[in-house]
C-alpha cells in the first residue's frame, strides 16, 4: 500500500512508487491536484477539508484520505461581486432606457392623436394629456416641446362642450409650475378664445363647468408677470368680476370664488389693471360688502391693498360711504393677524395721503381700535397702528379754512402738508387737541381693558394699572414709521 509522508520541508512525498505505468500516471495526476490546491491557499491551514480519493481496483491501493485546504480567495470573490454589480447596473440602465423609450413613444402618440384632427382622437388625447401632466413636471415640458399646446388651443374652437372642457384642463395642467408653457399658451391665442366661449355660448348662458375651467386657467396664466398686461387688457377682468358676483350670489361653488379672487389679485399687482377694475360698477363696494365673509376676507383685503397703491384706487375707496367704518370693524372683530395687518396698511396709506380720509377714520371710531392693536396686535400691526396714530396726532395734510381764523376761541390752523409743526387743532374742527387726546387714550384704555377682561374671563373688577396707562400713552406718541 502506498503511503504519503512529510519531508523536512513539510511537503507530501511517496514512500515508494507503485508498480506499473498506469499506476504511476494515476499517482502523478493525483500529486498535481494536491500541489495546485496547496498553491491556491498558499500553504496548509488549520481549517482543512477531507478529500476522499478512490483508485482503480487493479492498482490494489486502499482508499487514501488526504487533507487539502479549502481555497477561499477574497480577490476572486471581489472580482465576482464586481462583475455581478456591473451586470446589475447594466441591466438597470437597459431597463431605464427601455422605459424612457416607451414613455417617449407614448407621449408622441398622444400628441399625434391631438394633431390628427378627429374629434374622438383629440378628445381622448386631451384627457390623456391632463392625466399625464397632473403630477409630472417632466411630462409637461416634453409634451410642450412635442407640440401639444397649439392643437389644444385649437380645440377651444370645437362645437363640443366636452372637448372644450377637456382642452381647458389639459392646458391648465401644462401650465402648472412652468412659465414657458404659460407664455406659450397665451401666445397661441388661448386668452381670446376662452373669452369668445363665454361671450358666444353654444346654448344660452355659459356652462358653469366651462366658466370654472376658464377661471382656473386665468388664475394660472396671471401668475406670470409678462401675462398680466395681456390678460388685463383683453376683457378678462370684466369676466372674472361678473363670474365672481354671479357665483357669490348663488353660493354654489366656493372654489370658483377663491380662484376668481386670486386671479384678480394677480392682475391688481400691475397698477395699469387697477383702473379697469374700479371702472366696473359697484366692484369696490362689492368687495367691501363681502369683506365680512371670513373665508374670503383675506383675499379681498389683498386686492384692496393693491388698489390703494394708485390714486384712482384710493379715490374709489374714499367715495364708498361706509368704507372706513367697515375697515375699522375689521380691526375690531377679525382675529386673523394677517387681516389686521392688511387692514391697518390700507388705513395707514389712506391716512397718509388724505386729510379728508383722516377725518372720516376718526368719525368711524378708529382711535380705540388702534390703541387696542398697539397693545395686543402682532408686531407688524402694532407698528402700523402706531404710525396711523402718529399721523392722526400730527394732523398733516391740510390747512384749516380761512373762515375759522376770525372766530374767537378758534384754534391755530393745522400745519401745511410736509410741515413739522405740531400745534394742536381744536376739537370743534373735528380733530382733538393734545389734552383731548390724552383723555381719549384713558377712556379707550378702560374700554379695551374691559374687552380684554371679558375675553380672558378675569374678575370684572380688574382695572388697568398705571404703568399700562403710561405705556399706552407712550405708544400713542411714538414716532416710529413704516415705509409706504
Amino acid at each position: 500500500m502506498a503511503k504519503f509522508n512529510q519531508n523536512d520541508h513539510g511537503s507530501l512525498v511517496l514512500d515508494h512508487a507503485p508498480a506499473g505505468d498506469g499506476n504511476f500516471k494515476l499517482w502523478s495526476s493525483c500529486r498535481r491536484k494536491i500541489i495546485n490546491a496547496m498553491r491556491c491557499s498558499g500553504g496548509m491551514s488549520r481549517h482543512q477539508k477531507s478529500v476522499k480519493s478512490t483508485v482503480a481496483e487493479n492498482s490494489k491501493l486502499e482508499d487514501v484520505k488526504i487533507s487539502i485546504p479549502e481555497c477561499r480567495s477574497d480577490t476572486i470573490k471581489n472580482n465576482g461581486n464586481h462583475k455581478g454589480s456591473e451586470k446589475l447596473s447594466t441591466l438597470m440602465r437597459m431597463s431605464e432606457s427601455s422605459s424612457e423609450e416607451e414613455r417617449s413613444k407614448k407621449l408622441k402618440e398622444v400628441v399625434k392623436r391631438l394633431q390628427s384632427g378627429g374629434d374622438g382622437d383629440a378628445l381622448g388625447g386631451a384627457r390623456e394629456v391632463r392625466e399625464l401632466t397632473k403630477d409630472d413636471s417632466e411630462a409637461r415640458m416634453n409634451l410642450a416641446l412635442l407640440g401639444a399646446i397649439p392643437p389644444l388651443v385649437a380645440m377651444l374652437d370645437s362645437d363640443d362642450l366636452h372637448s372644450q372642457i377637456a382642452a381647458l384642463y389639459a392646458l391648465l395642467n401644462l401650465g402648472i409650475g412652468n412659465d414657458l408653457n404659460k407664455s406659450a399658451i397665451v401666445e397661441a391665442g388661448a386668452v381670446h378664445k376662452m373669452l369668445d366661449l363665454i361671450e358666444s355660448p353654444i346654448q344660452g348662458s355659459p356652462n358653469p363647468d366651462l366658466s370654472a375651467a376658464i377661471v382656473a386657467n386665468f388664475l394660472g396664466l396671471t401668475a406670470l408677470d409678462s401675462n398680466k398686461s395681456i390678460i388685463g387688457s383683453s376683457g378678462a377682468i370684466s369676466f372674472l368680476i361678473k363670474t365672481l358676483k354671479t357665483v357669490t350670489k348663488s353660493n354654489k361653488n366656493s372654489q370658483v370664488i377663491q380662484d376668481a379672487l386670486r386671479a384678480l389679485y394677480n392682475l391688481s399687482i400691475l397698477p395699469s389693471n387697477v383702473l379697469p377694475m374700479i371702472e366696473i360698477d359697484d366692484f369696490v363696494s362689492f368687495l367691501l360688502t363681502m369683506i365680512r365673509d371670513t373665508e374670503i376676507s383675506d383675499r379681498i383685503l389683498s386686492i384692496l391693498t393693491n388698489m390703494i397703491s394708485t390714486p384712482e384706487g384710493r379715490r374709489a375707496v374714499s367715495t364708498i360711504h361706509d368704507a372706513f367704518s367697515i375697515l375699522v370693524d375689521v380691526l375690531n372683530w377679525m382675529d386673523s393677524p394677517k387681516c389686521q395687518e392688511k387692514a391697518t396698511y390700507i388705513l395707514m396709506v389712506m391716512a397718509h395721503k388724505s386729510y379728508t380720509d383722516r377725518q372720516a377714520m376718526i368719525e368711524a371710531g378708529i382711535m380705540s381700535s388702534l390703541l387696542e392693536l398697539t397693545l395686543l396686535g402682532s408686531t407688524l400691526a402694532q407698528k402700523r397702528s402706531s404710525r396711523i396714530l402718529e399721523i392722526l396726532r400730527n394732523n398733516k395734510g391740510k390747512q384749516v379754512s380761512e373762515n375759522y381764523r376770525g372766530h374767537a376761541g378758534a384754534a391755530i390752523s393745522a400745519p401745511l402738508c410736509g410741515s413739522t409743526d405740531t400745534e394742536s387743532v381744536d376739537s370743534s374742527n373735528g380733530f382733538p387737541n393734545n389734552n383731548a387726546v390724552k383723555h381719549l387714550v384713558e377712556q379707550s384704555l378702560q374700554s379695551n381693558m374691559r374687552r380684554i377682561v371679558k375675553r380672558a374671563n378675569l374678575p370684572h373688577d380688574f382695572v388697568a394699572s398705571e404703568h399700562l396707562k403710561s405705556a399706552s400713552v407712550a405708544s400713542f406718541s411714538s414716532s416710529k414709521s413704516l415705509p409706504f
